[in-house]
């Protein structure tokens, strides 16, 4: 794996699952980690705790807020004096079956998703891109879904969201390449964290299992993995593409 010595990485939603296994990932190969977090102050702490390595720092704002997006963006450059990767991985899912919600919670949850895993990319990727366009280029890489591509019947809105994602991150990628900033995405399926671990009934845990040939579902560190090579110097060509991290759960060609 390239090292990232003397970078700078932004990863949101950075204190739990995939994103703490991509914090990991990038303080084991030298990079300075800077970790947002919406609420949960004691599993940012703990993921702090455990980087390797010094300089890391952990910021707290709610993504969702256009006001707060700025405001992490300028605190990272002041705090470090450079951004050069910018992970956006935190995102939100709600349920909201047809078959069962009224029109309020229907509209709320699109309104609710997208303004955290579509707008809140977008603007940050906005933010840091103009940085980096000053700075040599950079790197920005978006955490997608399958669920993009193959739809979610209960969660219409989060698969929306991840399709929108991917089409910005694509655009992005054109329209950013000649400023040397390269822009890649990882789509991974159901990934085993902590939480999906003390949640999933034994029904569900077992429905996810027979998705895959492996039987088996991801772990975050697969995902950081992919997440750390569209981030390294050796992808630069990669830029635009959307990697599937998802065990042949879902085939697309």
């Amino acid at each position: 794996m390239t090292t990232f010595k003397n970078k700078t990485v932004l990863i949101t939603g950075g204190s739990r699952g995939i994103g703490k296994a991509t914090a990991m990932a990038f303080a084991e190969q030298g990079a300075r980690v800077a970790i947002n977090f919406r609420a949960n102050r004691k599993a940012a702490e703990d993921t702090l705790k455990n980087l390797k390595g010094d300089g890391h720092e952990l910021f707290q704002y709610d993504i969702s807020d256009k006001e707060a997006q700025k405001q992490l963006i300028n605190a990272v450059i002041k705090d470090f004096g450079q951004l050069d990767i910018l992970v956006n991985n935190a995102g939100i899912s709600i349920e909201h079956d047809i078959e069962k919600v009224d029109f309020e919670n229907w509209s709320s949850a699109f309104q609710n998703t997208f303004q955290t895993n579509l707008f809140a990319a977008a603007n940050l990727s906005f933010l840091a891109a103009k940085h980096m366009m000053n700075y040599g280029g950079g790197r920005i890489v978006n955490v997608s879904s399958r669920g993009a591509f193959r739809g979610e019947p209960t969660k219409p809105a989060y698969g929306a969201s991840k399709a929108a994602l991917n089409a910005m991150s694509q655009s992005l990628a054109k329209k950013l390449a000649p400023h040397d900033i390269y822009v890649g995405v990882v789509a991974p399926g159901f990934t085993e964290t902590d939480m999906a671990k003390k949640t999933l009934t034994p029904e569900e845990r077992e429905n996810l299992l027979r998705e895959s040939p492996f039987k088996r579902m991801a772990q975050p560190e697969e995902v950081a993995h992919a997440i750390l090579f569209l981030a390294s110097d050796k992808a630069a060509y990669a830029s635009g593409s959307i990697i599937d991290i998802n065990g042949a759960s879902y085939l697309r060609s």
